[in-house]
């Protein structure tokens, strides 16, 4: 059975693995809440890292409950996910958003991402 923690494996966090991310030609992944940058990596998982900006999120608790339910939701694809280094960034007016909508876009933007594998 697999697992479906949310090892540190699964993180971006130098900032040279954020800068491979920008530097590579990303593909985009978008909607009215974030864009997702993606690009592959040469590991055997998935890995994820936010940018999360005061200017996005004023409040604290806004930006780590935005993080929480991202997370969460990596975590429950990630056996699902290809090899992807991919970096969240959030639109303004995310945090107006509720989880449930938030939930809804992501496992939108997991298929899209799958498709593009997929060709």
């Amino acid at each position: 059975m697999s697992s479906y923690t949310y090892k540190r494996e699964l993180r971006l966090l130098t900032p040279a693995d954020f800068q491979n991310v920008f530097n590579s030609n990303p593909k985009k992944f978008s909607c009215r809440l974030y864009t997702i940058l993606a690009c592959k990596n040469n590991f055997e998982q998935p890995r994820l890292g936010f940018t999360v900006s005061k200017k996005k999120a004023k409040r604290a608790v806004d930006r780590n409950a935005l993080k929480r339910v991202v997370r969460e939701e990596f975590r429950l694809q990630q056996h699902e996910l290809p090899n992807f280094d991919m970096v969240f960034i959030p639109k303004m007016g995310i945090t107006n958003a509720d989880n449930q909508m938030l939930r809804h876009e992501l496992s939108y933007t997991w298929k899209k991402l799958k498709r593009f594998l997929a060709k």
